[in-house]
């Protein structure tokens, strides 16, 4: 029970310190020739099986929470807004988010084997909900974007 308590305390602080990791690794990555094969990520396509994990309401709880606050880059406002813009914050945000998840997942690996399973498969459960959700949600949203800005283009080729 003690592994289970600390694991989760444990997990929840390692994934708030991953977002920093991911910040810096990312800003680095930005700068390299794969970044656009990185921002093309695409785990799970199908709308489906995001229902089934919960992402409809993991994106509710970011909508209706304190976590609206976190990025206000990622904002659709109103049609004038550039959505070329919009989606590279999203993807800013996909791969940090990716990053800190594969961050933690090593350290919990990690801690499973030097400490106990139970405290290293705990350290995974915040790290799921506050890595690789984020990361999936932004996959989600940039899909919605592309589909508008095909859309846009062509209005723009046909405006009739």
């Amino acid at each position: 029970m003690k592994h289970l308590l600390l694991g989760f305390i444990f997990g929840i602080s390692i994934s708030f310190i991953s977002w920093i990791v991911g910040m810096v690794l990312n800003g680095i990555l930005v700068k390299t020739e794969y970044y656009k094969t990185l921002s093309n990520l695409n785990f799970i396509e199908s709308k489906a099986l995001n229902k089934n994990i919960g992402i409809g309401y993991f994106k509710w709880i970011v909508k209706n929470t304190f976590f609206k606050f976190f990025n206000q880059k990622i904002k659709l406002e109103n049609r004038k807004v550039d959505l070329t813009e919009i989606r590279n914050e999203m993807t800013l945000s996909e791969i940090s988010h990716l990053i800190g998840f594969i961050f933690v997942t090593v350290f919990a690996i990690y801690k499973s084997f030097t400490l106990s399973l139970v405290f290293g498969l705990t350290m995974m459960i915040p790290n799921i909900y506050m890595n690789l959700y984020p990361s999936l949600l932004q996959q989600e949203n940039k899909r919605r974007i592309n589909k508008l800005m095909k859309r846009n283009i062509k209005k723009e080729a046909n405006p009739l």
